[in-house]
């Protein structure tokens, strides 16, 4: 009866032991696979921001280039106008010198002609 009083308690121990040993191991194996899917979600969390860093930083050199281009390309528009205004109006002014010349230099032989047909006229 001793014998199987102890019999019994060793297997309930034993028992006990195995179901201890088996509930740690669960545990441990849950909290494993419960720590790496949270590290997975929390890398793939910061993948994406760091993606998401990266568009934007992308984003805002090419609005960045955009504006330079705009910018130079109206700086030379604006100097190519000013430097056709500059040509024409010195076209301008040598055309209007140019006729002034010619005009009193015509008026100017047109009175000498006068002048000396009238003086020869008048001598003979």
């Amino acid at each position: 009866m001793v014998v199987m009083v102890v019999l019994v308690v060793m297997v309930v121990v034993v028992v006990v032991e195995v179901v201890v040993v088996v509930v740690v191991v669960v545990v441990v194996v849950v909290v494993t696979v419960v720590v790496d899917v949270v590290m997975v979600v929390v890398m793939v969390v910061v993948g994406i921001v760091v993606l998401v860093e990266v568009v934007v930083l992308v984003v805002v050199v090419v609005v960045v280039v955009v504006v330079v281009v705009v910018v130079v390309v109206v700086v030379v528009v604006m100097v190519v106008i000013m430097v056709v205004a500059l040509v024409v109006v010195v076209v301008v002014v040598v055309v209007v010198v140019v006729v002034v010349v010619v005009v009193v230099v015509v008026v100017v032989v047109v009175v000498v002609v006068v002048v000396v047909v009238v003086v020869v006229v008048v001598v003979v």
